[in-house]
C-alpha cells in the first residue's frame, strides 16, 4: 500500500503535533493546517475560528485530494481552544466568539469539506476528531469548549451513519483521550478558581502524575484505525 495523504489541524502543539510525530507512515506526506508550523511537516496557515479560514482548508484539501493517486487519505482534526476560560456572559465577547467558531463549527465545516473533497478522489478516507469527557460532563467554565464537543460527537455519529447508508468510503470516528499534558492543561491551572471552579481537581491530576503523555495518547489514537469499529463511533481511551 501507498502511503497515504495526511491532513492535521492544530498540529502545531499538543495532541495535534504528538499525532505528526507519531505517524505510523515514515513516508507520508503530512500538511499541517494551522497557525503556526511543526516539524515534520508542511505548513498551511490558516486560522480555523475564521470564515475565511474554513474557506482555505477546504480549497487545500481539494487541490491536495485532486492530484493524489494514492489509497489513503487521512484528517486528524485536533484544534481546539478553552480560552476564554469563564463563566458566560462573563468574559471577552471576540475571545468567546472565537471559542465557539473553532469548537462547534469548525469541525462541522471543514468534516463536510473534507468528505467533499474526498468524493473526487479514488482514495479512502479516515476522519479523526480528538473528542473530551466535557462532551457529557458539567464543567463550569468550559461552556464553549463542552457544547462544540457536544456538537462534534454527534456530528461523528450521524454522518458516520450516512457513510454506512451509502457505503461511503470514509470511516468518522471521535475519541476522547482522557487528560493529557498539554499547554491546555497549563492554561487549566493557571485559571483563577473563580472562573474554573474545579481548577483543583486539576492540579491534583497533574501533581499526582496522572496526566498522559501526548506521545503514549497519539500512538493509542492511531492504533485505533487498525480495531474494528462501527463508522460513526465516538470512543473514550480509557475505556475498553
Amino acid at each position: 500500500m501507498s502511503d497515504p495523504l495526511v491532513f492535521v489541524s492544530g498540529g502545531s502543539s499538543g495532541i495535534g503535533r504528538a499525532m505528526i510525530e507519531a505517524l505510523p507512515w515514515p513516508g507520508a506526506r503530512v500538511l499541517n493546517l494551522s497557525r503556526r508550523p511543526a516539524p515534520a511537516s508542511e505548513h498551511v496557515a490558516v486560522d480555523l475560528a475564521s470564515s475565511s479560514g474554513w474557506a482555505q482548508a477546504a480549497t487545500c484539501f481539494e487541490r491536495e485530494l485532486a492530484g493524489f493517486s494514492g489509497e489513503l487519505a487521512v484528517f486528524v482534526h485536533a484544534a481546539g481552544t478553552l480560552t476564554p476560560i469563564c463563566f458566560a456572559g462573563d468574559g471577552d465577547a471576540d475571545a468567546y466568539r472565537r471559542n465557539v467558531l473553532l469548537n462547534s463549527a469548525a469541525p462541522q465545516l471543514l468534516g463536510d469539506a473534507f468528505l467533499r473533497a474526498l468524493a473526487g478522489s479514488s482514495a479512502r478516507g479516515w476522519l479523526l476528531f480528538i473528542g473530551s469527557g466535557a462532551s457529557s460532563g458539567i464543567y463550569e467554565g468550559w461552556s464553549g469548549y463542552s457544547a462544540g464537543k457536544a456538537a462534534t460527537d454527534h456530528w461523528v455519529r450521524t454522518v458516520g451513519a450516512e457513510q454506512t447508508a451509502r457505503s461511503g468510503r470514509c470511516q468518522i470516528v471521535c475519541i476522547a483521550p482522557g487528560v493529557v499534558a498539554t499547554p491546555m492543561q497549563e492554561e487549566i491551572r493557571a485559571t483563577p478558581a473563580e472562573h474554573f471552579p474545579q481548577r483543583e481537581r486539576f492540579e491534583a491530576l497533574h501533581s499526582e502524575g496522572h496526566l498522559r503523555a501526548p506521545a503514549d495518547v497519539a500512538r493509542e489514537l492511531w492504533a485505533v484505525r487498525e480495531r474494528p469499529i462501527a463508522n460513526g463511533a465516538v470512543l473514550d481511551l480509557r475505556e475498553p
